[in-house]
């Protein structure tokens, strides 16, 4: 009799701990009506609604099978799980999750919590899908903090290191800990293991041409022909351009010179103070165009090939927008990377992205001043926290580990400065209106922008995985431009999808002749093929080299000498 009484409690209390989560989602929704949010015409969610009510039902049976699981657990046998962690997620895989009971009942507790609270967004009346995607993220943002893997008196493995090591991992938890207090930020891999131009950055070349906003790298030749039209490389402004020339195992940059290729490369300024005042327009005209003029003089030839890698390649393709209003034909062939030029389903970052937001940044840098690395690293590190922010929390502070080396996460943590004014407008023009799409509607240079004038042939590269770039999104470019295109989908997120060496041959693409316009139509009679993307990229390249000449025997020209060795130095300013 007390026992059934006990679990009547003990069930009547879960209820109004469920009550309380869905009165604050229904607080939540209120708030979004007080402030004129997205979505807001959404009548608050009430507790009796059916949904809820079966939502309810749903995760105390949950619990309730939990309970009788773990009471009924012989002591030297593990308890089934009733509720495991989705693929990948590796928070909970040490033996001491299920080497004690409390632990086993606390991770499988939380995974049933964070679930409902899941299934909780998707069920809220909430039409908007700006608004709902931002109850997404802030929802996760909160169930992963929660994670009990993430505090000290819930973590077996905090325990289990501490007596191992008896107190030194605490120790030298605390150690990281002050560390990374004094360095602003969290972690990520050995910074002592890199640096910038020593083993990082190192395929051979010069700086041939520099203004405030950029140096132009040339790289040396490694075959003895090469492609008649050289090929210029647009990084994204918004991290450094070394992710496309990290070691030389795995650099783009080496790659494409091996190919035969005479490579040119932007290096962008890591904008300080004084240069808070650049915008749009001076990244289209002092960088991308100014880049292509230099590269087309420099070889004296009237056209080239030219990549542009995410923001890298929105840059470019406006860039060629404008060349084309104003009547010049500079690129012969064009590649994009993981790039954006219809932003109506822009990923994660879109729906951190409101008018609200847009104007803040507006009133704040929209007319001079700086969006700090450090503010841009956090957002993108929220996107994925529990592989960029929390799993680094466990391991550093909570185990006192020191994080491996890895070129690619020194990269991520090696941030840059935005200049303001590009990007309010950047934000406004792309994430908000999505407005580079409409022919004639958004003026750049003093032209109205058009990109169906970019009617050269177009590689279009996207990753399946990516959560920045959807590549359904990177797929509409093939309808906004005028020239043929060439689409293939690699595996993999938005950096590890396009750093894909071929020399070590991981993962897989998929290919298609197909031109539809229809994403999904094209990804359904898509041929998968084992393997790196890259040598498709760079037969495709080769078909529109122009012809082969001998490789040139210097750098430069009389009138561009090559200055200071790649990789610069604007590339080793911090911000």
């Amino acid at each position: 009799m007390s026992s059934s009484l006990d679990q009547n409690a003990a069930m009547q209390a879960m209820l109004q701990a469920g009550n309380a989560i869905a009165q604050g989602f229904s607080q939540f929704l209120a708030e979004q009506q007080k402030q004129g949010l997205p979505g807001a015409s959404a009548p608050t969610w009430v507790v009796e609604s059916e949904a809820l009510t079966a939502l309810q039902q749903e995760w105390m049976g949950q619990h309730a099978k939990l309970w009788q699981v773990m009471l009924g657990k012989a002591p030297d046998q593990p308890a089934p799980l009733v509720a495991s962690p989705a693929p990948g997620d590796k928070r909970f895989d040490d033996p001491s999750w299920a080497e004690s009971p409390v632990y086993d009942y606390l991770r499988q507790a939380y995974l049933i919590n964070a679930d409902y609270v899941k299934r909780m967004v998707e069920a809220a009346p909430v039409a908007d899908g700006q608004a709902k995607d931002r109850m997404r993220f802030l929802t996760r943002q909160m169930v992963d903090a929660m994670a009990p893997s993430n505090f000290l008196a819930t973590n077996p493995e905090f325990v289990k290191t501490a007596m191992e090591t008896k107190g030194l991992s605490i120790q030298k938890g605390i150690q990281n800990l002050i560390a990374d207090l004094e360095k602003g930020r969290i972690s990520m891999t050995d910074d002592s293991a890199f640096e910038v131009g020593r083993n990082l950055a190192v395929t051979p070349g010069a700086v041939v041409y520099e203004n405030e906003l950029m140096q132009l790298l040339q790289y040396s030749p490694q075959s003895e022909t090469v492609a008649a039209r050289p090929f210029l490389m647009v990084p994204p402004c918004i991290n450094k351009y070394y992710i496309l020339d990290l070691q030389p195992e795995n650099s783009v940059v080496r790659y494409a010179v091996e190919q035969g290729n005479t490579v040119f490369l932007i290096s962008w300024k890591n904008v300080q103070a004084d240069l808070g005042h650049l915008t749009w327009d001076d990244y289209i005209e002092k960088g991308a165009l100014q880049a292509i003029k230099v590269v087309q003089e420099i070889c004296g030839i009237d056209q080239i090939n030219a990549l542009g890698f995410c923001v890298g390649g929105t840059i470019l393709g406006s860039a060629l927008s404008v060349a084309a209003l104003r009547g010049e034909h500079p690129v012969a062939s064009l590649t994009l990377l993981t790039t954006l030029l219809d932003f109506a389903d822009s990923g994660e970052i879109g729906c951190l992205v409101d008018e609200t937001a847009v104007q803040a940044r507006e009133a704040t840098i929209g007319k001079g001043g700086l969006l700090k690395g450090s503010e841009l690293a956090s957002v993108f590190s929220s996107l994925r926290a529990n592989d960029l922010i929390w799993q680094y929390v466990v391991g550093n502070y909570l185990k006192g580990k020191t994080p491996p080396a890895f070129d690619l996460l020194f990269w991520n943590a090696d941030a840059t400065n935005l200049p303001g004014p590009f990007l309010a407008w950047y934000l406004r023009n792309m994430y908000l209106e999505n407005n580079l799409r409409v022919p004639g509607k958004l003026e750049m240079c003093g032209v109205k922008a058009d990109l169906g004038r970019v009617d050269m042939p177009a590689f279009i590269y996207a990753s399946r995985e990516d959560h920045i770039v959807p590549w359904t999104s990177g797929y509409q470019s093939r309808s906004l431009l005028g020239g043929e295109t060439t689409f293939v989908l690699g595996a993999s997120g938005h950096i590890a999808g396009v750093i894909n060496p071929a020399v070590k041959n991981k993962r897989s693409h998929w290919i298609n002749e197909s031109a539809t316009a229809n994403a999904d139509e094209w990804f359904d009679t898509a041929t998968e093929v084992k393997g790196s993307w890259w040598p498709v990229w760079a037969n495709w390249l080769k078909e529109h080299a122009g012809g082969e000449i001998p490789a040139r025997a210097r750098l430069g020209s009389k009138s561009y000498p090559p200055g200071e060795p790649a990789p610069g130095s604007y590339v080793k300013e911090k911000a």
